[in-house]
């Protein structure tokens, strides 16, 4: 292989250790300082740092080299948008020592048939995730997301802010977490019964809505009752009860 070797190794989780690829693209020639790493970035996403830089440090008459298709791309479709891009430029692609010739007939038809089985090797792994996601959700075992705080640092958190020493930036700084873990925090430990404690900005135990379903109408010409008389309340039997009706030739009782 003529021209500068460009190295590219890939692990899908932090758990993973990339010393066997690297040490794979050095007995392939690689130099150490031309290998660029995605470490915990799954081969389905094609925007990765690394893959980026090590397609921009290629130029015409290099090789890429990857220890495995697989690593490069885990589609049909980038695998290809990959190999026909890197073919344009004039740039060779070596998958496990072997080039890559888009030129011919089985050596396209090899890359054709790696590529699938990557992308089927991952639709696998997603088909048996959610099968056991299923059956442990059958079981009662999946609870779903738990907590960023345990029972005793959310206990904690909700005497801190019941003190009024700490704000809710403060809390969250303490505990390391965001302020919208903080409200929710404060969230959980509210009973809903205090919905119906909640007074109205003016002050009334009621919604103002209900405030305003009680008022009666004033005649245009009355004038608004002051201080100090005996104007029934809007809450009094004397208001809530309607006048009495005069029907044609009845007389009204006098007072």
């Amino acid at each position: 292989m003529s021209g500068t070797l460009i190295g590219y190794a890939r692990c899908s989780t932090d758990d993973q250790d990339l010393t066997a690829q690297r040490d794979r693209l050095r007995e392939l020639g690689v130099s150490e300082k031309r290998i660029y790493l995605d470490h915990g970035l799954t081969g389905t996403n094609r925007k990765r740092p690394g893959l980026d830089q090590a397609l921009a440090a290629v130029r015409d008459g290099d090789t890429l080299v990857v220890p495995k298709l697989d690593r490069l791309a885990r589609s049909v479709p980038d695998a290809r948008a990959i190999g026909d891009d890197l073919a344009a430029r004039g740039i060779k692609l070596s998958l496990g020592g072997q080039v890559y010739d888009p030129t011919d007939p089985m050596g396209k038809m090899f890359f054709n048939i790696l590529a699938t089985f990557a992308e089927v090797e991952v639709d696998l792994l997603r088909l048996r995730t959610r099968e056991g996601m299923a059956v442990a959700r059958a079981k009662g075992r999946l609870r779903g997301r738990q907590p960023k705080l345990s029972p005793k640092q959310q206990a904690e958190l909700r005497r801190m802010h019941a003190s009024g020493d700490y704000s809710i930036t403060d809390l969250a700084e303490l505990f390391t977490v965001s302020r919208p873990t903080v409200y929710r925090t404060l969230h959980r430990s509210q009973p809903q019964t205090q919905l119906h404690s909640v007074r109205s900005p003016a002050g009334h135990p009621y919604p103002p809505d209900f405030r305003r379903v009680l008022r009666r109408p004033r005649s245009p010409g009355a004038a608004p009752p002051t201080a100090g008389t005996d104007a029934p309340s809007p809450r009094s039997p004397a208001a809530a009860s309607p006048p009495p009706r005069v029907h044609a030739g009845s007389t009204v009782p006098a007072p």
